[in-house]
C-alpha cells in the first residue's frame, strides 16, 4: 500500500498546464481536502472527466482496478493526473526555444503551403538559410512540410519564390514548466507533457 501511495502524479493547474509531480498519497489528500480533482481520459479519445474525492471514490468502487488502495472501509484508485481548481500560475521562466515550442507557435502547419501536419511530417527550416549565415533564433525558424523544404532548399524564401504564411516571431506566451524526465512519465500524462526531445533547448547543431 505505501508503494502504491508513493506512486507519481501530475498535477495540471487550473488551466490544465502541467505544473508539478506529487506523490499519490499527496494527491489524494488534495482531493479530499477539494483542493482538487482526479482527472481520467477516455482512452483512445481526447476527452477528460473530473471527480471530486465522492464521485472518484464512488467510480473506483464501480470500476475496480489493480491500481488501488484500501481503507477501512472503501478501495480507492490512485489517481495519475489531479487538476488544482484555485492554481492558475506557472513559474516565471523564459521561453523556451524547443522544438516543441516552435510546433505549438506554429500550429502544426508549415509556414509555406499553411497546411495542417502531424508533428513526423514536419522539420524545422531556416528561412534565410544556414550557409547565407542564417541564424538559428525564434526569428528564423519556422515549421516547413517536406515537400516544401525540398522545394525550398538552401535558398530565401523569395530565392525559391515561395512566400511565408506569417513572419516568424518569438512567441509570448509561457507554456508549461518542463516536467523532471527522471521520472518514469504513466501513459496519461502524455496529452500534458511531451517526450525530453521536444524540450530540448536548440542550438546550432540541432536544427
Amino acid at each position: 500500500m505505501n508503494g502504491m501511495l508513493g506512486q507519481s502524479v501530475l498535477v495540471l493547474n487550473r488551466l490544465w498546464q502541467a505544473v508539478n509531480v506529487c506523490t499519490a498519497r499527496r494527491a489524494l489528500t488534495l482531493v479530499f481536502q477539494g483542493h482538487a480533482q482526479v482527472v481520467l481520459g477516455d482512452e483512445g479519445a481526447n476527452a477528460f472527466r473530473t471527480f471530486n474525492f465522492g464521485a472518484w471514490r464512488d467510480f473506483s468502487e464501480q470500476e475496480p482496478h489493480p491500481e488501488s488502495v484500501a481503507s477501512i472501509s472503501f478501495r480507492i484508485r490512485v489517481p495519475r493526473v489531479i487538476l488544482l481548481l484555485a492554481y492558475d500560475r506557472l513559474p516565471r521562466k523564459e521561453v523556451k526555444f524547443t522544438r516543441h515550442n516552435i510546433f505549438e507557435r506554429d500550429h502544426n502547419t508549415c509556414q509555406y503551403c499553411g497546411h495542417v501536419f502531424e508533428r513526423s511530417d514536419l522539420n524545422l527550416d531556416h528561412v534565410i538559410p544556414k550557409n547565407q549565415s542564417g541564424p538559428t533564433t525564434w526569428e528564423n525558424i519556422v515549421c516547413s512540410c517536406v515537400p516544401c523544404n525540398t522545394r525550398k532548399g538552401h535558398r530565401t524564401p523569395h530565392g525559391a519564390g515561395m512566400r511565408l504564411v506569417r513572419k516568424p516571431r518569438r512567441p509570448k506566451w509561457r507554456p508549461f514548466v518542463q516536467i523532471s524526465f527522471g521520472l518514469k512519465a504513466h501513459d496519461s500524462w502524455k496529452h500534458f507533457i511531451d517526450v525530453a526531445y521536444w524540450n530540448v533547448e536548440l542550438g546550432e547543431d540541432s536544427v
